[in-house]
């Protein structure tokens, strides 16, 4: 059995505009514990679209509970432009008792250096939440014609983090567009993590701690819609120590979830 793995990027329910392998709940669950997945913080595919968040949320915790119990983390939808999104919040941490938020602003239509992005970063924040920001679903290429979603643009982020104290946040699907002075920035700016589902290249991830220390990046693999063993390669493929294997696997997300 391999080591074990936190994955913190799976998601729940259908892509909107195919069939996924595993998209079944109890086949993802069972793909995860085949691999040695002791936790995997996951979110629904539903909250990019749909409308009643409320019912996502609902459904998503339900799901976790029935199929993953002690495995899937469930990480509720928030939409803040919609009227009831506090509600939404408080719901996912009082009622469902959620650690985390996952947001999707490009699906939602709204960018980061808007007033409301802040306003829900800040109230995740004093509720303790994890606050995991989508930067992209698809390839462009890949997108349908009549809905193409540009990627989050991540240049706002770092002032706004360097703005709310004690903010625990996360980047998913970003490393094959954030490189450079803006993902050293925003990972610099406070306790904020990235995962590797969308890193590509030989030796990804032995290439990327030449510039981004081994404490800011997370395992994920972005499963259902990737399949789960190319985040496993990635981990193979670079030469890294103990130390390091174990920071990526397990260490960096337990200490984000814990708030240190």
């Amino acid at each position: 059995m391999s080591a074990a793995l936190v994955d913190t990027n799976v998601y729940l329910s259908r892509w909107p505009f195919r069939r996924l392998p595993l998209d079944e709940p109890q086949a993802l669950v069972d793909k995860l514990r085949q691999h040695n997945v002791t936790q995997a913080w996951t979110g629904s595919f539903d909250g990019l679209l749909h409308k009643d968040i409320a019912s996502v949320n609902a459904r998503l915790a339900e799901d976790c509970e029935k199929f993953g119990k002690n495995l899937l983390l469930p990480f509720g939808s928030i939409n803040p432009t919609l009227p009831d999104w506090e509600e939404d919040l408080r719901r996912c941490h009082e009622q469902f008792k959620m650690r985390g938020v996952r947001l999707h602003p490009n699906y939602h239509g709204y960018k980061l250096d808007e007033p409301m992005f802040e306003k829900l970063l800040r109230a995740a924040t004093e509720r303790s939440l994890i606050v995991q920001i989508a930067v992209s679903m698809e390839d462009r290429r890949t997108q349908s014609a009549i809905m193409p979603v540009l990627p989050v643009d991540v240049n706002p982020l770092a002032k706004i983090v360097e703005k709310v104290p004690n903010v625990r946040a996360q980047l998913l699907n970003a490393l094959q567009l954030v490189r450079g002075a803006p993902l050293l920035s925003t990972l610099a700016a406070g306790h904020v993590l990235v995962e590797i589902a969308t890193l590509e290249g030989a030796g990804g991830i032995q290439n990327l701690l030449t510039s981004v220390s081994v404490e800011k990046i997370a395992f994920g693999s972005y499963a259902p819609f990737f399949n789960f063993e190319s985040a496993l390669l990635k981990m193979k493929e670079s030469e890294l120590s103990e130390a390091q294997r174990n920071a990526i696997s397990t260490a960096n997300a337990k200490r984000l979830l814990g708030g240190k």
